[in-house]
């Protein structure tokens, strides 16, 4: 579930590092640099990318569209070709066993096995439509919060590295202790920071 559905799943982060002053027009410049790339007609077999949330074919933002008052939404897509082990085995034993019979051997030799694994594999790769995900986001950049709408590790962990290769800024995940902490004040604060957690037996 995201951004724009009735219910949906989602992870705290903090933004670390410090914002420049020309946010917006920086927000610019660094989306289109990390922009999702379509890769439906090339051979490659992934890409990541910021596309808008209203449209993941939208990768150009037309009028600022991950714009939206003090926040910046985003979606994080991922297109990925996957091949199935087993179908990927299945193809291999059947092109060894065809070469083996062409040329009246029992066995091929490991660099001529591994030629047909390949090139077996680039031409499954070729044939197979790329898998889409895709993960949103929003950012509060009054408070320097940002809410990312799944809970799975990989997910995190890619938006991680694609937010910090984007705008040079870190992302830290905001456990229960943390969200305390940050909103805790004065002798509420000292007190807070005096608990231990405790090991129930």
């Amino acid at each position: 579930m995201g951004l724009l559905t009735g219910s949906a799943s989602l992870t705290r982060f903090s933004v670390e590092g410090e914002l420049p002053e020309s946010f917006w027009d920086f927000i610019a410049e660094r989306v289109a640099a990390q922009c999702f790339k379509d890769i439906d007609d090339t051979l490659d077999e992934y890409s990541i990318g910021w596309v808008s949330v209203a449209d993941m074919f939208d990768a150009g933002f037309a009028y600022s569209s991950y714009a939206a008052g003090d926040y910046v939404v985003l979606t994080m897509r991922i297109d990925e070709r996957k091949v199935n082990p087993s179908v990927l085995k299945k193809f291999v034993m059947k092109e060894e066993e065809r070469i083996k019979r062409e040329k009246q051997v029992p066995r091929l030799s490991r660099s001529v096995r591994l030629e047909i694994k390949e090139r077996i594999r680039t031409e499954l790769v070729r044939k197979s439509p790329a898998i889409p995900s895709t993960y949103d986001l929003c950012w509060n950049i009054a408070d320097n919060t940002l809410l990312f709408f799944s809970t799975g590790k990989k997910a995190m962990a890619l938006l991680e590295d694609l937010f910090k290769e984007t705008f040079k800024l870190s992302l830290i995940l905001q456990i229960p202790w943390l969200t305390g902490l940050r909103l805790a004040e004065g002798e509420a604060l000292e007190r807070y920071e005096d608990m231990r957690p405790a090991v129930l037996l």
